[in-house]
């Protein structure tokens, strides 16, 4: 939704020691993949990895909007992946375009897709987990922004005026909204969005990489005469986007059978809008709803006693309660981070966030100002050292709490480890500083190491970790 201004790896001990027993769990009773379990609140699924850990994904969106055609994605370095994982971020969520990618009907740029492997493999090079994002802004370079190519936005003549100052409003005119229209509604639209899906998943598939992708940013529609926005969110949800993942996760699954597919709600979720979605008949989906204040977006400071973080919670964890999915929110933060009310905000959405979701990804790593997560100089920018907690990576067994307590610098883990058939291995993540870590309860702290450590623990164990700021 953002204003357009705007490695380290386990050696072979440890590789063995990450695996299970067995190649392949197998399967629980209710369809679900190997190693997902129930986590709190109201039943809602852990992420998990290959091996059945419970995955926790901390880190930011990496985007090039600025460039495009043969300067594409030249302004993402090593350096943005470097940095993030220097801070203790194992996680990216990385813009691609359709517009792109596919510049003229059934023409694929070759050079986009090698840009973006590039991408990928400075990633897996500082071991940063990547979540490929289709992106579109306000629909696509038919109406100055980026995303559904000029060639296929159709719409019927109606009419469209810019809003420079107001970016977001454009969603709202009306060749805007029937363009969405068509992208669900016409047949050859929808089958050039899931070859373009077939595409990228087919290139990418084996990537390490690639933690998954998301399949459209943002979605948006049309909102018939007599409808309030509410109203039109749950319609465009339940019957457009519902039908349209359904269809690309079978693009997806045509040449990538492992990848999580992430499916988002419409942005009106942030007004604490529970969503229409239904379900998406595939074992790996992720619930991938976006945190944003329409205040806050505006520039205005925090209010706690709006109740807004309580109420977007609320509505937030309706869908993966009902329908089993994990949860990752891909975009968050506000536009000015330094007001009064910021350091609260950053401390309540922080732990929010830890309550109901297997991570989050910060909008945006950058080095400069507005929503950029650092300075030029690649220091946090006033509050956003808030986001630099200790978690757990992936924990081999099932987790019964996690908390940091900022004000002591005491992060707690306590887990029962997998059994004599499951993996053995979690892994923290600790931001920049001293840290001491121990563990009880059968286990021991196996390595520690430029802001990893690794832990390893009996089967069955009942198990507390510990880490502490020095």
């Amino acid at each position: 939704m953002r204003s357009l201004r705007s490695t380290l790896t386990a050696g072979a001990v440890l590789a063995a020691l990450l695996a299970p027993a067995t190649a392949h769990a197998e399967p629980g009773g209710d369809g679900r993949p190997p190693g997902v379990r129930e986590a709190p609140p109201g039943g809602i699924p852990a992420l998990t990895d290959e091996h059945g850990r419970t995955l926790t994904l901390r880190g930011w969106n990496v985007e090039d909007k600025a460039n495009r055609g043969d300067a594409a994605l030249s302004a993402i370095t090593e350096k943005h992946f470097r940095d993030m994982r220097a801070k203790g971020f194992d996680f990216a969520r990385l813009l691609v375009f359709w517009d792109d990618l596919e510049p003229r009907p059934g023409q694929y740029s070759q050079t986009y897709l090698r840009k973006i492997e590039r991408a990928l493999d400075w990633a897996g090079k500082h071991d940063v987990k990547v979540l490929v994002d289709a992106h579109q802004d306000v629909f696509g370079p038919a109406f100055g922004h980026r995303g559904v190519p000029a060639w296929a936005t159709r719409t019927d003549g109606l009419p469209f005026t810019p809003h420079p100052d107001d970016w977001f409003s454009e969603y709202f005119e009306p060749a805007v909204q029937r363009a969405f229209t068509h992208l669900y509604e016409d047949e050859d639209l929808r089958l050039a969005q899931a070859r373009m899906w077939r595409v990228l998943a087919d290139r990418f598939e084996d990537h390490p990489a690639v933690l998954g992708y998301d399949l459209i940013n943002e979605p948006m529609g049309e909102v018939r005469e007599g409808e309030d926005l509410a109203t039109a969110a749950r319609r465009i949800e339940r019957d457009q986007l519902t039908a349209m993942y359904n269809r690309l996760a079978d693009a997806v699954r045509s040449v990538d059978p492992d990848s999580w597919i992430f499916v988002e709600p419409t942005p009106i979720v942030g007004e604490g809008v529970p969503t229409g979605l239904g379900r998406i008949d595939d074992p790996k989906v992720v619930y991938a709803p976006h945190f944003y204040n329409t205040g806050m977006e505006a520039g205005a400071d925090y209010d706690p006693a709006a109740g807004w973080i309580e109420n977007y919670e609320r509505a937030v964890t309706v869908y993966p309660a009902e329908y089993k999915v994990p949860v990752v929110v891909g975009e968050w933060g506000p536009l000015n981070n330094s007001l009064p009310n910021m350091n609260r905000f950053y401390r309540e959405a922080m732990s929010s966030l830890g309550r109901y979701s297997s991570g989050w990804a910060g909008y945006v790593w950058c080095y400069g100002g507005g929503y950029c997560a650092v300075d030029g100089a690649g220091t946090f920018r006033t509050n956003k050292e808030l986001t630099a907690e200790p978690y757990a990576e992936a924990v081999a067994g099932t987790v019964r709490s996690a908390a940091y307590d900022p004000a002591t610098g005491v992060y707690r883990l306590a887990y029962d480890s997998a059994g004599r058939r499951g993996p053995r291995v979690t892994e923290l993540s600790l931001p920049p500083g001293d840290w001491r870590v121990t563990a009880r309860g059968g286990a021991l702290v196996l390595r520690k190491d430029r802001g990893r450590a690794w832990i390893l623990a009996a089967p069955g164990a009942r198990v507390t970790v510990t880490a502490t700021r020095g």
